[in-house]
């Protein structure tokens, strides 16, 4: 069975690492080359930067900064936001980035991730969905959880695979931030539906919500913030905690 991976994630906005409750209140926690170099050395598997302001005038403040990532840290990072075409993921792969993750863009374009998918491979594209509770349903929301699209989460999920997608990374725009453990239920049924590798995203507090979501939600990866941007817990420590559950991880 492969390694499950950690996977700190570090959303930017003009250049700094910020975090928020439901993507709102937005604090601003650090550098994010440095964040990123500390988070390596503690043994993280990958991780993911996220512009969540970009722009045609912010774009290239984020290129230089994957330039500065890619100098700096020695593991693969993914990098999103604001991706809107193969041209703009060629950009940042080309700065650097080991992979590019698209989300809004997608869901408006579907094409987008055939485009980049067969220009650069599957192992290069990420599809990042955020989804929220509505109704009983699964949704998908786009432009930071602030718009509800008529798109199931699990079939928009399964369309992105056939697409392209070498990852998806779900995110529940109901747990995002808070802390309280993510929905397992829901990461376990789009595992037994997909035959590519599911990153949790959204809701980790504590190793005991990691572990949860790497079991029973058969999660690959767990995406984290808060809990490493406040120092609750640090990779290494999570890591050997994981191990002791029986979770197998690159030490």
């Amino acid at each position: 069975m492969p390694a499950k991976r950690i996977i700190p994630c570090l959303d930017v906005k003009e250049g700094r690492t910020v975090k928020g409750i439901n993507f709102e209140g937005l604090a601003d926690v650090g550098d994010p080359v440095e964040l990123g170099a500390r988070y390596a050395s503690e043994g993280a598997d990958e991780l993911v930067y996220l512009d969540i302001s970009a722009s045609s005038e912010g774009r290239a403040t984020f290129v230089s900064l994957v330039e500065r990532i890619a100098d700096r840290i020695n593991i693969p990072f993914t990098v999103g936001g604001g991706i809107r075409s193969a041209d703009d993921a060629s950009r940042l792969l080309d700065a650097g980035a080991d992979k590019i993750t698209v989300n809004s863009a997608a869901v408006g374009c579907p094409r987008l991730i055939s485009d980049i998918a067969s220009r650069y491979g599957s192992q290069f594209v990420v599809v990042a969905i955020d989804a929220r509770r509505h109704d009983g349903i699964w949704r998908v929301t786009t432009h930071g959880g602030s718009r509800l699209t008529d798109r199931r989460l699990t079939e928009w999920a399964k369309e992105a695979e056939e697409r392209g997608a070498g990852e998806i990374m779900f995110t529940s725009m109901d747990h995002d931030g808070t802390r309280k453990g993510y929905p397992c239920d829901t990461f376990a049924t789009l595992a037994d539906t997909l035959r590519i590798p599911v990153i949790a995203s959204g809701g980790a507090g504590s190793a005991d919500d990691i572990a949860h979501v790497l079991t029973a939600g058969k999660a690959d990866a767990a995406l984290a913030a808060s809990i490493f941007h406040y120092g609750e817990i640090s990779i290494a420590e999570l890591k050997r905690q994981l191990r002791s559950r029986g979770l197998e991880m690159r030490m």
